[in-house]
């Protein structure tokens, strides 16, 4: 009996841990909402603000890419400052800045105000997604680690799935003058959340040991782990610090070292061909891509929401998927469906031009384009951006990696536009499907699996192995696959 009540009282403990992490994944998740929201929202809000603003292409591809050009100079910022002052402050702090510079684009008279505050948000949406991967990664045990981490993936395709309903909404419920700025000020509210639920959560455990607050990361662990496990995790972050503790912060300086350099270029590697797929071409014009396939504005902004529901669903697959499957095999699945896809996309709508099927020939294949994206290699960029930085650099190099990926979106978000004006849907997304092939094999060549390895292990494993003057290729279907 009594071993009966005591196997009852481990298992109630164990509930109690993981619902704390879990309402600690859901608030700082918030951000990832924002994220979501923030970059999904222009798609039908560009329309409308076309016709206020009389825009050109240039001028519509420079208010969508802007936001994306302040995410690159944001996550290399926001790196720093979560290194600095703590993941847990950083956030608050992006809090604050979503919900002014969110204000601030609402009410913005013209374009020269629209540019300003468009690049601040993106200031914190860059932060936000250095910020939020790496703190939920250092907040969540080795095996849960991969669908903890998705989550914050599936909050931003959720958050852009609620941004397509609102358009849709509002869009044909208030056509008209002004009706964009709604759409833009909806984005203040999950701000005001994020800012008071971060006030209750406590810092990421390997931070405040980098920090030497050890006794702090044991007072969190034990809220989040058992007492045994938040002890072997304890001496297992003091190892790795103590083993760096003699090394300077993070710098440019560390490029040097052949192993971190390495590491660097497989997070930029990752960062780029994520991108390069051309996803958010879809996510930022996917209305104005529907209207240039001959549906009208309302129903374009209608079957967009097609878009964002599929991106969603596709997410919850891809996060059940990194509990049974490698982030590799993944990855390049998910690469070589939206090759394809983009490939039949711009092959399709050059030989049914002008039918009467293309509109719906379009949506479908979007659809497709998005559930390879969504379901596969979104899930893995940000799982695998988390994990391969060791403590020291992880900061330094998430923030370098997500600088390449949002600068890789800004020149998709910038040019899209004048594309599709000058050359027509089929060649642009003939040029993506061509990126896609390079991409195929950047990641066949480069990427190695990580799935079921703490932090701490991954780290001894990449120092291990890149440490040598080797010039064995870890993208190998061989043991160096596993970074063995």
């Amino acid at each position: 009996m009594k071993q009966e009540r005591d196997m009852d009282m481990n298992k109630s403990v164990n509930q109690n841990h993981m619902s704390f992490l879990s309402t600690i994944v859901l608030v700082s998740t918030f951000g990832g909402l924002l994220f979501g929201y923030d970059t999904g929202v222009i798609n039908g809000a560009l329309p409308y603000m076309s016709d206020d603003f009389k825009l050109t292409s240039f001028t519509e591809g420079l208010i969508t890419s802007v936001l994306l050009l302040g995410a690159a100079i944001g996550a290399i910022f926001g790196g720093r400052l979560s290194d600095g002052i703590g993941r847990r402050k950083n956030i608050l702090f992006l809090s604050i800045l979503f919900f002014v510079s969110t204000i601030g684009c609402t009410l913005s008279p013209n374009v020269i105000g629209m540019v300003i505050f468009r690049f601040l948000l993106g200031m914190a949406v860059g932060g936000a997604s250095v910020a939020v991967p790496t703190f939920i990664a250092e907040m969540s045990p080795s095996e849960r680690r991969g669908r903890m981490v998705t989550r914050n993936e599936l909050m931003i395709v959720g958050g852009q799935l609620l941004a397509f309903v609102f358009n849709a909404i509002l869009g044909n419920m208030m056509e008209g003058v002004g009706v964009w700025r709604y759409m833009l000020a909806i984005a203040a509210v999950p701000a005001i959340f994020l800012f008071f639920g971060m006030v209750k959560v406590p810092e990421s455990p390997r931070w405040l040991v980098k920090k030497g607050r050890n006794e702090e990361a044991l007072s969190v662990l034990r809220k989040i782990r058992t007492e045994e496990q938040a002890q072997a995790e304890l001496k297992e972050i003091e190892t790795t610090v103590a083993a760096e503790s003699g090394l300077n912060e993070a710098s440019f300086k560390d490029i040097a070292v052949p192993w971190m350099r390495r590491i660097i270029f497989l997070g930029i590697a990752i960062s780029f061909v994520t991108q390069a797929t051309g996803v958010n071409s879809i996510m930022y014009y996917g209305t104005e891509i529907l209207r240039q396939a001959g549906f009208g504005t309302s129903a374009a902004l209608i079957g967009n929401i097609a878009n964002g529901v599929i991106s969603v669903l596709a997410t919850i697959v891809g996060i059940w998927l990194l509990g049974k499957v490698g982030r590799r095999p993944m990855m390049l699945t998910g690469l070589t469906g939206t090759t394809l896809t983009l490939l039949l996309i711009g092959i399709l709508s050059f030989t049914v031009k002008s039918s009467e099927i293309l509109p719906y020939v379009m949506l479908i294949l979007t659809v497709t384009f998005l559930a390879f994206m969504q379901g596969a290699i979104g899930p893995v960029l940000w799982v695998s951006l988390s994990e391969i930085f060791p403590l020291r650099l992880r900061g330094f190099g998430m923030g370098i990696s997500v600088f390449f990926l949002w600068m890789t979106n800004f020149v998709i978000g910038l040019l899209f536009p004048i594309m599709l004006d000058k050359m027509g849907l089929s060649s642009t997304f003939l040029m993506f499907a061509g990126i896609g092939c390079i991409s195929i094999f950047l990641m066949a060549k480069l990427l190695p699996e990580t799935k079921g390895r703490t932090l701490e292990e991954i780290e001894v494993s990449f120092r291990t192995y890149y440490d040598g003057t080797t010039n064995k290729n870890i993208g190998s279907n061989s043991a160096e696959t596993q970074i063995k």
